[in-house]
């Protein structure tokens, strides 16, 4: 076991549409297996949901999506909201979010420690490891590296190269046979830890749409604050549904604007 564990914050992007009890899941797990590896010590989560430029059909105003992920983590204490890339008027790429979050995590966490004087009198930085960032995610995600413009290469290198993915299983995903079929997630193997939740729990953004629309409960899926909210606000009807129907998701119009080196195989 390592002597100075390292900090490691987790960050989950995705619409959040709405945030599921699922989703705060995903945390809890991810933090219990990398503790249990002895070399990391989690000290914070981030929920970053999407922008509204993402395109995505049914996809509800930002503020909304934001409201229900702080409502739904009224009672996490060390998983919290953060609204920069919802701001942003276009869609951000995953990697550049992880730029954005690991450079103020930095700041802070040298704001934090200061400086170690050392015997001859020189600061230097704080002795012991700095902290990490890692992407946190559903194993689905790993098979979209696969799909055809939707990421760019040196994104995706630069993502589990320098940061690293944590990646939760659930259902009959087979997560272990995308990074074995993947030359470069093979490559940055022991940079993407594979979660297995043995607990089924099929709960999906989807499902919670489509039985609101259809006026099902929802009880237990989501928190009740967040049902509070959407009953309050009328969202998920058949009109929201309607939303950006029709329209590519913006990732690929944005990657297919890329200069043609940047999408070379």
């Amino acid at each position: 076991m390592a002597t100075h564990r390292v900090p490691l914050v987790l960050l989950a992007c995705g619409s959040f549409n709405p945030i599921t009890n699922q989703h705060m899941r995903l945390f809890e797990l991810a933090k219990d297996h990398m503790q249990r590896t002895g070399q990391y010590q989690v000290v914070g989560g981030i929920v970053s949901p999407v922008s509204d430029g993402y395109g995505k059909q049914g996809l509800v105003l930002a503020e909304h999506r934001i409201a229900m992920a702080k409502l739904a983590l009224q009672s996490s204490s060390w998983v919290n909201v953060d609204e920069w890339e919802s701001r942003q008027p276009d869609w951000t790429e995953t990697v550049v979010t992880m730029r954005y979050h690991y450079g103020r995590i930095l700041k802070e966490f040298v704001q934090s420690v200061g400086t170690h004087i050392d015997s001859s009198g020189n600061g230097t930085p704080f002795p012991g490891p700095a902290p990490q960032l890692k992407l946190l995610c559903g194993a689905d995600l790993l098979d979209t590296f696969k799909v055809p413009g939707l990421w760019l290469d040196d994104h995706v290198e630069e993502l589990v190269r320098d940061f690293g993915l944590v990646a939760v299983s659930r259902g009959g995903l087979q997560p272990e046979r995308a990074v074995h079929e993947s030359d470069m997630l093979s490559h940055h193997r022991r940079n993407v830890f594979l979660v297995r939740e043995w607990v089924r729990n099929e709960t999906s953004a989807t499902e919670v749409r489509r039985a609101l629309r259809r006026r099902l409960s929802v009880k237990y899926l989501v928190p009740d604050p967040v049902i509070e909210y959407i009953h309050q606000h009328n969202l998920y009807t058949e009109d929201s549904e309607k939303t950006n129907e029709g329209t590519a998701l913006r990732p690929l119009i944005k990657q297919a604007q890329q200069p043609v080196e940047s999408l070379d195989d």
